[in-house]
């Protein structure tokens, strides 16, 4: 069956728009590749571990060699996969203890963890 006019143009329209949210993903994974990177300066290197979040994308979660530990947001987890590849770090596929016990708390996580579980400070403060 012979193409239309309008099917090119329409296969055209979807080509260039597919292309635009390629180039917006590969911008968003460098940007937080850069965020990944900065992170691990400062804290001596680091690992990460990826988790699905739904509709809401991929967190990365990232434990610096210090123990210092924060997250990160991607819109999706393919975005969220090429960020990690692209800073280079370790990725871990579970938060296990081996990993878990990298992290180092403080007196805020232990003050949010306690008005969470027993009745601690209320987090409405």
């Amino acid at each position: 069956m012979a193409e239309t006019a309008a099917d090119a143009a329409e296969t055209g329209q979807t080509s260039r728009s597919d292309a635009r949210k390629a180039a917006r993903a590969e911008r968003r994974a460098a940007k937080l590749a850069r965020e990944i990177g900065a992170f691990a300066k400062e804290h001596g290197g680091a690992e990460g571990q990826l988790a699905y979040i739904g509709e809401a994308g991929a967190r990365i979660v990232l434990v610096g060699q210090d123990g210092a530990w924060g997250d990160l947001v991607a819109p999706t987890y393919a975005v969220a996969e090429s960020a990690v590849e692209k800073s280079g770090i370790t990725v871990h596929e579970e938060f296990d203890g081996d990993f878990a016990l990298k992290v180092r708390t403080g007196p805020y996580e232990w003050s949010r963890m306690a008005g969470i579980q027993v009745g601690g400070p209320s987090n409405d403060s």
